[in-house]
């Protein structure tokens, strides 16, 4: 567990919650380029959609300045409070935990990093998605 945010869940973790917890929320925090070539997390089978809301952006790779108050401002949008459960989901789980810290220092309480992120690292090949992470999981993904 980490101090600075509420801790470090598996991606199957992560798809219990949100569906056993009606205002949990997934925010997907790759890049417009990464949802677009590489997909995004299919919550539709729980009747969610997860939120995208880049931590950085391509091909600057700048953090977002205003990446909490954006965020903040879409949960609380769809219901949310500071107490709802937020996931967060990069490509492997650096940027993902980033921004779970930026949002706990704005108040949030439950923020979690999903581990491996949607990718995952690399396998012997050099190819990502089939070690670790959402997709290797079997978890729903779409392509964009």
């Amino acid at each position: 567990m980490n101090g600075e945010y509420k801790g470090d869940v598996t991606p199957k973790e992560c798809w219990a919650t949100l569906a056993d917890t009606p205002d949990a929320v997934l925010v997907d925090v790759r890049t417009v380029a990464e949802w677009s070539y590489v997909g995004v997390p299919q919550l539709a089978p729980l009747g969610k959609a997860a939120i995208l809301q880049e931590w950085q952006s391509f091909p600057s790779m700048a953090v977002d300045p205003d990446f909490a108050a954006k965020l903040a401002r879409r949960i609380e949008s769809e219901g949310g409070t500071r107490d709802t459960p937020v996931f967060f989901l990069c490509r492997s789980g650096v940027r993902s935990i980033a921004s779970a810290v930026a949002l706990t220092g704005a108040g949030y309480t439950h923020c979690f990093n999903v581990l491996d992120g949607f990718e995952g690292p690399p396998d012997e090949e050099a190819h990502r998605g089939r070690k670790a992470g959402w997709k290797a999981e079997g978890l729903p993904w779409v392509q964009k």
